[in-house]
């Protein structure tokens, strides 16, 4: 009779545990789509560059006009060591591209023109700011890699920000 319960609460105890990691995996896949349900559209000005992985198979390697920001747009006391997860505010400009506008140590207020992306302090140098964002490669069908390479200087990405700081990648096209 003991053992019985033993067994049935065993048996409970796994399909909860079962539960929560097929919810947690949901979680995780719910989260992405969200972004591009949910977030507001960036258009970000970038170079492609190194076009194939042997692993992965052809990519784009991304360098954004972001990704390099002068030190005054840094609103937050002292600088920001190398590794240290920064805001970093986005301005629509008239092109309809949008520009970095401030960067910060906390999420700044966000009025309409305006969006925030999360990076990551990847250098401290001169009047510079490097900073990474994890958009920075994107994949591409097989055999298109190298002619993307060729196009470097002159390419626009589409970005959805969700409002909770995930961004991905929605589209990479010609630029203007």
């Amino acid at each position: 009779m003991i053992g019985n319960r033993m067994i049935a609460k065993r048996s409970w105890l796994l399909s909860i545990l079962v539960a929560l990691q097929v919810l947690f995996l949901g979680g995780i896949a719910v989260s992405y789509y969200a972004v591009g349900w949910f977030g507001n559209e960036i258009k970000l000005q970038t170079e492609p560059v190194d076009p194939r992985d042997l692993l992965y198979g052809d990519y784009v390697t991304l360098g954004y006009q972001i990704s390099r920001v002068d030190k005054s747009l840094w609103h937050s006391g002292n600088l920001p060591d190398e590794g240290e997860k920064v805001y970093v505010l986005l301005k629509r400009q008239q092109d309809g591209l949008f520009d970095a506008a401030g960067v910060y140590s906390a999420k700044p207020a966000v009025q309409p023109g305006e969006a925030v992306l999360i990076g990551t302090v990847s250098s401290v140098w001169g009047d510079s700011l490097g900073l990474t964002y994890g958009l920075e490669r994107y994949y591409v069908p097989e055999g298109t890699g190298q002619e993307l390479e060729k196009q470097a200087g002159n390419m626009i990405v589409t970005v959805k920000a969700a409002s909770w700081g995930a961004a991905r990648i929605m589209a990479l096209e010609p630029g203007k």
